[in-house]
């Protein structure tokens, strides 16, 4: 999911044709933002910004992220999980720093708090792939992967090399070089791919 956010930063930081149609930020469903205007407290319960499937798909991924199943997220949680992805030599001033990011102890809760905070006023999914279809003028709901590319490391927060293989490990494109941005849309809101039907 880091590679997602990679995507929203760079086009957050750009004055592209992309951020022209609406900063890429979720917006807090409707629900919520109507408590807070009639003064309910919407914006002190944190379970009132997400949907119930949204929920339910964070508590599936703090499951996964606590390894050692105690309700709490540690430094030792962090460094299995990401040595499960692939990513072994993670210094532990990288995992102090990450769990730093939490005011206490990570539990559900203040989870779904840090995701809250980092997803507050962003863009539902369709802001987003309308964002990208400003680079898809015929509409056929790809884009080159060699535009993306070349956009993606020379404009604005630039990708590394390595970034770039990791969008295309994450997002690989088809056998004629198309990507489907609205795969990557769906990935950025939801967090996880799209099951086929």
């Amino acid at each position: 999911m880091k590679i997602t956010g990679k995507i929203l930063t760079h086009f957050q930081s750009c004055s592209s044709p992309v951020d022209k149609e609406g900063y890429l930020y979720k917006k807090a469903p409707k629900k919520a933002k109507k408590r807070q205007q009639q003064g309910e407290g919407g914006s002190s319960n944190v379970f009132s910004m997400f949907e119930q499937s949204q929920i339910q798909e964070y508590k599936e991924a703090f499951t996964i992220i606590d390894q050692n199943r105690d309700g709490i997220i540690s430094k030792d949680d962090l460094r299995d999980v990401l040595a499960t992805m692939g990513q072994l030599n993670v210094k532990n001033e990288e995992l102090e720093a990450m769990i730093k990011e939490a005011s206490g102890p990570i539990n559900f809760t203040v989870f779904l708090t840090m995701f809250g905070e980092k997803l507050k006023g962003a863009d539902p999914e369709d802001v987003i792939v309308s964002a990208f279809k400003v680079l898809d003028p015929e509409a056929t709901g790809f884009i080159k992967k060699e535009f993306i590319e070349e956009l993606l490391t020379t404009q604005c927060d630039r990708f590394t090399a390595e970034e770039m293989s990791n969008l295309w490990a994450a997002f690989p494109p088809d056998v004629a070089g198309n990507v489907d941005y609205k795969q990557i849309c769906y990935v950025i809101t939801h967090g996880e791919e799209k099951e086929d039907e």
